[in-house]
């Protein structure tokens, strides 16, 4: 009998059987020629996958957090001056973050499920001077997803720095590193990366390397200073064996299997696939007559969705009979709406199967709570959606 349920949550997500195998493998020495292999490959890869063939890639043991650490312990000095686009809860976490390492850090916010214009960007740009931008490319908490590309141009127009949040969009939502001008990406590896917890991975430009390099205090974070960690990445990408700390042998190990994946698929068709996937669940969500935390679709992200109980629905409600039906959907994150919206996940190497048993859990789900729907609307609209796209 089979007893698990889809985990459909906007990370951890659901993962091929060759990660979950490389992550059972027997642990092999960091300094094994083939783990050294492996970690040099991934480096490489994460080049490619980040769309950026200039930039310097980081691995390391953490979470997305300490990702966001490696970025703001590296470029932030005392006295210097931030602007958070803040779409969110981890734009709130971005900013505390920055404050910590000494930034005057300003705030550029929308109301929930919006999104500051670019001429609201241009015009706070205009009226400081900052030394970097952060922007959460797809903030968990809200569903939203950014303009990165505009505000890339924005931040090489007034020579800022463009630090994005990719935690939940790289190797999903589209992302061009190099093209657009992006200076900083990071993600962790439970997301779209399609690797369990444990890795923050970073790749950073060259302007965002020299910024450091420029650096006149030393950087306040032991663990974080890019200082310690780029002779490892240089070394492992040559094919030498380094120390500064244990890496996490078995996710590294995985993360170069998954990252092989990725590219195998291709970067365009991944973007495709996961726009599809998008568009396919909501329509499904729509369907069902549930309005999304999104304030239009524009907004809306292509990793996951985000839509609100209906009047009567509580999460304590449906998210049970949801997963008794087949699928763990997650409750909400953002403080000032955490009981009015449920979050789906679907990224990764999620599959049309998996969005459509994911929306008939929840129709189950949502029946069970006695929601009047017509029953079997949004599996239909769902596929409609897809079999739209060819």
């Amino acid at each position: 009998m089979k007893d698990r349920t889809l985990l459909m949550i906007p990370g951890p997500i659901e993962f091929e059987p060759a990660v979950l195998a490389a992550m059972g493998a027997p642990t092999t020495s960091h300094l094994d020629p083939g783990f050294v292999e492996a970690f040099g490959q991934a480096l490489e890869r994460l080049r490619q996958v980040f769309l950026c063939p200039d930039g310097q890639p980081f691995i390391v043991a953490g979470s997305g957090t300490l990702a966001m650490d490696l970025a703001g312990a590296n470029l932030i000095e005392p006295g210097d001056r931030a602007l958070v686009i803040n779409t969110g809860f981890f734009g709130d976490r971005f900013g505390a973050l920055l404050e910590r390492y000494g930034a005057g850090v300003t705030h550029l916010r929308a109301p929930v499920g919006g999104l500051p214009t670019l001429e609201e960007v241009e015009r706070a740009l205009k009226g400081a001077s900052f030394k970097l931008m952060t922007v959460t490319h797809v903030d968990t908490s809200t569903g939203v997803v950014a303009d990165v590309k505009g505000l890339a141009a924005l931040a090489r127009r007034y020579d800022v720095l463009l630090v994005v949040d990719g935690v939940c969009s790289v190797a999903g939502e589209e992302l061009r590193m190099t093209e657009w001008g992006v200076d900083v990406a990071l993600t962790a590896s439970q997301k779209a990366i399609s690797v369990p917890p444990g890795l923050a991975l970073l790749v950073a430009g060259p302007r965002a390397m020299e910024a450091f390099r420029r650096r006149k205090t030393p950087v306040a974070n032991y663990y974080a200073d890019w200082g310690n960690w780029l002779p490892i990445m240089e070394a492992y990408e040559a094919r030498r064996p380094s120390y500064f700390a244990t890496p996490a042998v078995n996710l590294v190990w995985a993360l170069n299997v998954s990252l092989g994946q990725i590219l195998e698929e291709g970067m365009e068709a991944r973007f495709a696939r996961h726009r599809a996937l998008s568009r396919a669940c909501k329509a499904a969500i729509a369907a069902l007559g549930l309005e999304q935390v999104p304030l239009k679709p524009e907004y809306a992200a292509h990793t996951m969705t985000a839509p609100r109980y209906p009047a009567g629905v509580t999460g304590a409600d449906l998210l049970p009979r949801v997963k008794a039906a087949g699928a763990v959907l997650a409750g909400g994150l953002h403080p000032e709406i955490k009981a009015e919206y449920f979050r789906i996940g679907h990224m990764g190497p999620t599959k049309l199967g998996d969005l459509l048993a994911t929306i008939g859990a929840l129709e189950a789900g949502l029946a069970a709570c006695g929601y009047t729907f017509e029953k079997g609307a949004g599996v239909a609209a769902a596929m409609a959606a897809w079999d739209e796209q060819g």
